[in-house]
């Protein structure tokens, strides 16, 4: 046989299973039997191990698994994965549409798609000219894990999509374990002296992060794709997209529905809350989005979640259970969390041992007595809660929970500050569990983001008498760390180059990972735009805190507080001796302020610079980043790709749109 002609019976062998894959593991319609297809494989195997220069990573043939992952790389994600915001009535999904009505300036009523929510493991998948190249899990939202090889292995994932689909684009969806699939799995696992596992959901996300591909395909993974992103995508409404991925070959279930208002999401929510028993996998809930993609990039984003979709959370299953010991947990503000310590018991597939009893007053209200039986559910919260007590199973009246005077970890005095509900441990600077937990959030990627320095170093390092505070960090020699267990020379020489590097973090990253209460990312990068030095801001009166945008009494009153503190203010005077960035870039002054209250949305891809490097420079300038075009948008930042509707929407306000070059020229 000729190379050419190999070339065509292997091209046309790969097209060929894959239809049958996909009529067979999407259609739910196969058209010929198991042998049928099982001849197709072996014959595909046969002629690519004959002819090697014909590989091809994406053939049907990959789905067997074989590759071996020792470490799943962190990768950022192209386009953020955010969560939704829950709902659990009627009432809340009102007042959820009146908000968006409010920002769409129209009462009129909104079509919206409705979608079931799998309970599994998010994914995001990447395809170029129709080929999948790589899949991360969801991860924190903005990094996730690499597990491509394992995702390959899920029939249900296409390798070569069909039809006319985008050049490059990113789809969403959720891994999940059908349940007769997760029921066989642990029958097999019973039967070979295994414990079982817990539910489907963590098997599922468990199951992808298996370092052996080939593992992962004997095991029933299914995959639904519900949403895609990417530049300059030419549709209309997210039911739409649904659509045209099915015509791709993903797996879309035929459950999600386009409803014309909100009394239809609110039919949808009312058959499947009392039909979802009937499905084969898990769900939770019900996921609902506004239809229309223009309107969506309108309203935007929180910090957290979109504002254009939101989940609603089915009636949470309730269990009852012995309450036999309440302990107490520190945080790294100081704040005490009551912990219930309970019977174990089966709740939604996780056996429960311990659930949040959040402050004193929970406790209070509830009136516990340690040997209670009490209610405990999940409902929209990973850590269980205790709910109620049966009154007919109370234990003694002299065995009354009674909340704690003094901190577990250092013994000092607790205090509560009026209007909160939680008390705290006062002795910030003395206090271990506190000690330990700021450090480890100086360290976090979203704060110094130090590489080869991880929170339970940072706990070795403290056992050790190394470090105290976060300034101790750059003081750290070699001869001290090659001597610790588990630090090997490549190890500590890593730690050593994370911590050098860390220095060169910008002010705002500085200030977050200072741990000031209250002093979150977007408020970090607030003040230090209108405090352009730490000097200016520890000197800042509260008068002048609260004029800044977003910066409300509680907020100032909690920066005052904490540069109060002397130990505070010599750290902060160790971190500057060390050269960290303390100031804004560009010293006192600052750079001018030409952006002072201009709004820019900045899209698609630049040739000069990165997206978050024209953010940067905007912000520097005084500017602020808005995600969606509307009337009260000042500039657009064009790159190539930009999305159609946002140029349309600038055109109809006649906001100006610039690229790179331009906007440098609006800097000088």
């Amino acid at each position: 046989m000729s190379t050419h002609s190999t070339a065509e019976e292997i091209a046309a062998l790969r097209a060929q299973i894959n239809a049958h894959n996909h009529r067979y593991y999407i259609e739910d319609a196969p058209i010929i039997s198991d042998y049928d297809f099982d001849q197709l494989l072996k014959r595909l195997e046969k002629l690519e191990q004959e002819h090697p220069e014909f590989f091809d990573p994406n053939s049907p043939t990959q789905r067997v698994g074989g590759g071996i992952t020792k470490q799943f790389e962190n990768k950022p994600h192209r386009f953020p994965m955010y969560s939704l915001a829950n709902s659990y009535s009627k009432e809340e999904l009102v007042q959820w549409e009146k908000r968006i009505q409010k920002m769409a300036a129209s009462t009129a009523p909104i079509a919206y798609t409705c979608e079931l929510k799998f309970d599994g493991a998010s994914i995001n998948l990447t395809y170029t000219n129709g080929k999948f190249v790589q899949g991360l899990t969801r991860g924190d939202g903005s990094f996730g894990d690499d597990v491509t090889t394992n995702l390959k292995t899920i029939p249900s994932i296409p390798l070569q999509l069909k039809d006319n689909y985008p050049e490059t684009f990113e789809i969403r969806g959720e891994i999940v374990m059908p349940i007769a699939g997760f029921n066989a799995l642990n029958e097999k696992r019973v039967a070979a002296g295994e414990a079982p596992y817990m539910n489907p959901r963590n098997t599922a996300a468990g199951t992808l992060k298996l370092q052996d591909s080939s593992s992962v395909a004997q095991r029933p993974l299914l995959c639904f794709s519900y949403a895609i992103a990417g530049e300059q995508l030419p549709y209309k409404s997210q039911f739409e997209v649904l659509q045209k991925s099915r015509d791709w070959g993903f797996n879309v279930p035929d459950t999600a529905v386009k409803v014309e208002n909100l009394q239809g999401v609110l039919d949808y929510i009312a058959y499947w809350e009392e039909h979802r028993q009937q499905l084969p996998y898990e769900i939770d809930g019900v996921v609902i989005k506004v239809d229309d993609l223009d309107l969506q990039e309108t309203l935007g984003f929180t910090a957290k979640a979109p504002r254009w979709a939101i989940s609603f959370k089915f009636k949470a299953e309730q269990v009852f259970t012995r309450l036999e010991q309440v302990t107490y947990q520190v945080g790294r503000t100081g704040a005490i969390t009551p912990v219930a310590n309970l019977t174990p018991v089966l709740l939604s597939g996780t056996k429960v041992k311990r659930a949040s009893l959040h402050n004193a007053d929970q406790i209070e209200k509830l009136d516990l007595r340690l040997g209670d039986m009490v209610y405990v559910e999940k409902g929209g919260e990973i850590i269980p809660k205790i709910t109620g007590v049966k009154s007919d199973q109370r234990g003694y009246p002299t065995d009354k929970v009674r909340f704690i005077s003094a901190c577990p970890d250092c013994h000092s005095p607790l205090q509560k500050i009026e209007g909160e509900a939680q008390h705290f441990c006062g002795n910030s600077t003395g206090c271990p569990t506190q000690i330990v937990g700021r450090m480890q959030h100086f360290i976090s990627r979203k704060a110094m983001d130090i590489e080869g320095l991880g929170g339970e170093t940072i706990q070795l390092l403290y056992d050790h008498q190394l470090v105290r505070t976060p300034a101790d960090l750059y003081t750290l020699k070699y001869e001290e760390l090659i001597v610790l267990e588990r630090m090997a020379d490549k190890s500590v020489r890593n730690l050593l180059e994370g911590v050098a590097a860390s220095k060169k973090q910008p002010f705002a990253k500085v200030l977050f990972g200072l741990g000031i209460r209250y002093v979150g990312e977007t408020v970090a990068k607030k003040l230090v735009k209108a405090f352009s030095s730490i000097d200016l801001l520890m000197t800042a009166s509260f008068e002048a805190l609260i004029a800044v945008d977003e910066i409300g009494d509680r907020i100032a009153a909690s920066i005052i507080s904490y540069f109060e503190i002397p130990e505070h203010r010599t750290l902060i005077q160790r971190l500057k001796s060390y050269g960290l960035q303390l100031e804004a870039s560009g010293g006192v002054p600052q750079h001018p302020q030409h952006f002072e209250g201009l709004k820019f949305v900045v899209s698609g891809v630049f040739k000069q610079h990165s997206r978050e490097e024209i953010k940067a420079l905007i912000e520097q300038y005084g500017g602020t980043i808005v995600s969606g075009v509307s009337s009260k948008t000042n500039y657009v930042v064009a790159g190539e790709g930009m999305g159609p509707s946002k140029r349309t929407k600038a055109e109809q306000h006649n906001i100006p749109i610039i690229d790179e070059v331009a906007l440098s020229e609006l800097v000088s």
